[in-house]
């Protein structure tokens, strides 16, 4: 992998989960177990275009979209998905070959964690996959008002390492992601059009 295109930027921002860490499975499987014990339909296009939006926010979309009443709140849901992928994660969870770019910017570079994930969860599979120190900062959907698209996980990482917006490159594997990193007025690199990795969720 070419490092070179990355070195103009004075801090690097990456997704997590589908970027840094391979969690597909873990959250395909979380989620069919969640969507199944609360009799919300399962429909992969549906699942795969949420990719980073928060838990509760998905699920709302979901039973929106399905025109399926949820049978408890989405807080319940959430615990119940969180608990399922938090008893999984050290089975399924690996570095992405996206991590080598953190890895080779590490103490080079200020480098930030932005992720539709919760920031306990997140720092949690980081430090499974040896990766949770390589970061300044680890932003989670917990800690801004709005969830990607909207650019607010990327600003705030781009805040905690020091960098300018307009000075930042954010590495993502999803649609709404990168919506999220060019509305930041970031450089958005998608990781599989750059680099021919494809996270494995709810493929057809």
């Amino acid at each position: 992998m070419n490092f070179d295109l990355f070195q103009t930027y004075d801090a690097l921002i990456f997704d997590m989960d589908g970027t840094l860490v391979e969690s597909g499975p873990l959250h395909e499987e979380a989620w069919t177990r969640t969507l199944k014990a609360f009799g919300l339909p399962i429909i992969k296009p549906m699942m795969r275009a949420l990719c980073g939006v928060p838990t509760k926010e998905t699920l709302e979309i979901i039973a929106q979209k399905t025109n399926t009443p949820l049978r408890v709140s989405v807080t319940e849901m959430n615990d119940f998905k969180e608990t399922i992928a938090k008893s999984l994660m050290h089975d399924y969870v690996k570095p992405t070959p996206i991590a080598d770019i953190a890895r080779y910017f590490y103490g080079k570079k200020p480098m930030a964690v932005g992720t539709g994930a919760y920031t306990e969860e997140a720092k949690a599979i980081l430090t499974i996959c040896g990766l949770d120190h390589l970061f300044n900062a680890i932003v989670g959907a917990d800690q801004v008002a709005n969830p990607k698209p909207a650019p607010d996980v990327f600003l705030r990482g781009a805040e905690l390492t020091g960098a300018t917006p307009e000075k930042c490159a954010v590495f993502e594997d999803a649609e709404l992601g990168l919506q999220a990193a060019r509305a930041a007025n970031m450089t958005a690199y998608d990781v599989h059009e750059h680099f021919g990795y494809v996270n494995e969720y709810f493929l057809d």
